[in-house]
């Protein structure tokens, strides 16, 4: 008997201890690392000045792309377009810069998309046993992350943009599901699948959304977790485990390409939205395509759109809006088109709400309407980016936007540290800032990388360049940072004398 009971305890030992080690892995396993919070879960030393010589650990050219580099289990993971229609996935080896193996995808025929996008736009989600990938004309997919061989596949909606914005989505990980979410023009919807058999468990309809390019997150109140994702007007949470909807508050703007922070219990958002009319107005009415009278008719949305027909399902909207029948849109009936009748989003058709900016934190664990009983705090503010999310640590919430410029809030009530100052790199930004050692990594879009200490004053301690594009948040795992600029991935790290 003594013997079984230490056989027991032995296992139960070996059990925690590599549950442990799970755990302390300092995996990045998806779209700006655990719980999208930018915050490596590391204390690795991580350098402040390098350069795509200096202090690099090693460098690989790749195709076009701007999906961000995800780590897992010692293998760093992205995509790249390597031709008009073939996608690449690569599994490279971390430490070393091995090619592992890659997989190359037949897309068929795609969209036109905006130019400073990429049709390898979305980053993969990564655990020891698989890496999780999504593309709008294949769908997600599930690939062995040690071979690259096909675990599951499930087709899904080719999403639909009026903009052109293109797709830009990615899955995150939590419990055992793949969560993804895609607000787009025609069927918005969020899902998760099981990570081993890629069975759908849930499926959300979210067809009150306009396009949307908030990323899920999980918050962790006192009640447990929820799953909670910004849209059109309203940030919702729902249970992780059937997407019931446990709650919303109503303290959004007309769409969201920034995604949330978590901490605490509390989420922290920072966004910039344009009305509904103002924009369909300066993207379509005002193009080239466009006639500039004000006003909207299915003709200059073809003609906006190009050769591909725009989709009956999606002209409904339009018959929506047209309350007089005349075949215009004009003025409020842009708003009744393209938003749902209970989520205006605060969006009106005035030509002094072309653009709204925020900063604002809910408290998570409400039931039902919590606009009122959850709103911590929310501040009109010049500070917040259209694309460029937050970064929260140590009580402080760090936005940048274009420009280079830089402000800094509490957290405890959202009152500026500092305000619109520049970072001396003067440009447009779409990633996101990262967090690790005690830094903080800004990247620009002309391949800058401004490195701030973390303080409650700005204090540029370096700048750094990549010697090329970059629009992809980067990942930070085991002491080093890793960069995919558009034609490369890069490994940083400090040497070893």
């Amino acid at each position: 008997m003594l013997l079984r009971v230490s056989s027991r305890c032995f296992l139960l030992i070996v059990s925690l201890l590599t549950a442990a080690a799970l755990v302390r892995a300092e995996d990045w396993p998806q779209m700006r690392g655990p719980n999208c919070s930018g915050i490596a879960p590391g204390e690795a030393a991580l350098p402040v000045e390098f350069s795509n010589v200096d202090n690099v650990i090693w460098s690989l050219e790749m195709g076009d792309g701007i999906g961000s580099p995800v780590v897992a289990a010692g293998r760093v993971f992205v995509s790249s377009m390597e031709g008009p229609e073939t996608v690449r996935l690569h599994c490279v080896d971390a430490a070393t810069g091995q090619r592992l193996w890659h997989r190359d995808l037949d897309t068929g025929p795609l969209v036109e998309i905006h130019r400073t996008n990429s049709h390898a736009a979305t980053t993969c989600a990564a655990d020891a046993e698989r890496v999780y990938f999504y593309f709008s004309t294949l769908g997600m997919m599930a690939f062995d992350a040690k071979t690259g061989k096909t675990v599951w596949q499930h087709e899904l909606p080719v999403p639909y943009f009026v903009f052109k914005w293109g797709p830009g989505m990615s899955p995150v990980l939590f419990d055992g599901k793949v969560i993804f979410v895609q607000d787009d023009d025609l069927a918005p919807a969020m899902y998760a699948f099981d990570c081993k058999t890629g069975e759908i468990l849930w499926k959300v309809d979210r067809s009150n959304m306009a396009v949307n390019y908030s990323h899920p997150v999980i918050c962790h109140p006192d009640s447990g977790p929820e799953l909670v994702v910004a849209g059109t007007g309203k940030l919702i949470g729902y249970d992780p485990d059937t997407g019931e909807e446990l709650w919303s508050a109503r303290t959004l703007l007309r769409n969201i390409k920034t995604t949330p922070v978590c901490h605490d219990g509390v989420i922290y958002i920072s966004l910039q939205s344009g009305g509904i009319a103002n924009q369909w107005l300066v993207s379509v009415d005002q193009a080239e395509t466009g006639n500039s009278d004000g006003r909207l008719d299915k003709d200059e949305i073809q003609a906006f759109v190009g050769e591909v027909k725009v989709p009956e399902a999606f002209m409904k909207k339009f018959d929506r809006g047209d309350e007089n029948g005349d075949g215009f849109l004009e003025g409020a009936e842009l708003d009744k088109a393209f938003l749902v009748a209970d989520n205006f989003a605060g969006a009106r058709y005035n030509a002094a709400d072309a653009s709204d900016q925020f900063i604002l934190a809910v408290r998570g664990g409400g039931r039902g309407d919590v606009t009122d009983s959850h709103l911590l705090w929310k501040h009109e503010s010049r500070a917040p980016d259209h694309i460029v999310s937050p970064l929260v640590v140590d009580g402080r919430m760090l936005v940048v936007k274009g420009g280079g410029i830089s402000s800094c809030f509490d957290t405890k009530d959202g009152e500026p540290l500092w305000y619109q100052k520049r970072i001396r790199n003067i440009g447009e930004y779409f990633a996101s800032p990262v967090y690790g050692d005690g830094k903080i990594y800004v990247v620009g879009e002309n391949g800058h990388v401004v490195v701030l200490e973390n303080s409650p004053e700005l204090n540029v301690l370096a700048v750094n360049d990549l010697g090329d594009s970059c629009l992809a948040t980067p990942a930070i795992a085991d002491g080093r940072i890793y960069f995919r600029t558009r034609n490369h991935l890069l490994c940083v790290g400090l040497r070893d004398e």
